[in-house]
């Protein structure tokens, strides 16, 4: 998928992405190509993500150092994602998309 119809199919929705059956994670797709990853437990991380070389890559708050670059293709399943920082080693694939925000626990607080 390229950036505008990548854009076109994500921004106002969030999706929840499965690997090898099993729920992996979530990522809510925001306005101006900003995102927030959550690995479903309720710690989110909040991010944004450009193209590259046919890539859509992504920067997160805590790692802006680490960009992670996916191939994405639509299909009639839905979304596919193929990590291309290690190609051929994780693969997601789409298992729900929503038009509800993220669930996102607030910052921990203690001593």
């Amino acid at each position: 998928m390229s950036a505008g119809e990548f854009d076109a199919y994500t921004r106002g929705k969030t999706f929840t992405f499965g690997s090898q059956g099993a729920p992996y994670g979530a990522e809510e797709y925001l306005d101006n190509r900003r995102v927030r990853w959550s690995f479903l437990d309720g710690r989110c991380q909040e991010g944004e993500w450009y193209e590259e070389a046919g890539q859509i890559c992504f920067v997160y708050e805590h790692k802006r150092d680490e960009p992670q670059c996916w191939r994405f293709e639509k299909g009639a399943g839905g979304m596919r994602a193929l990590f291309e920082n290690v190609p051929g080693q994780t693969e997601l694939y789409e298992m729900a998309q929503s038009d509800e925000p993220l669930m996102c626990l607030g910052p921990e607080i203690g001593v």
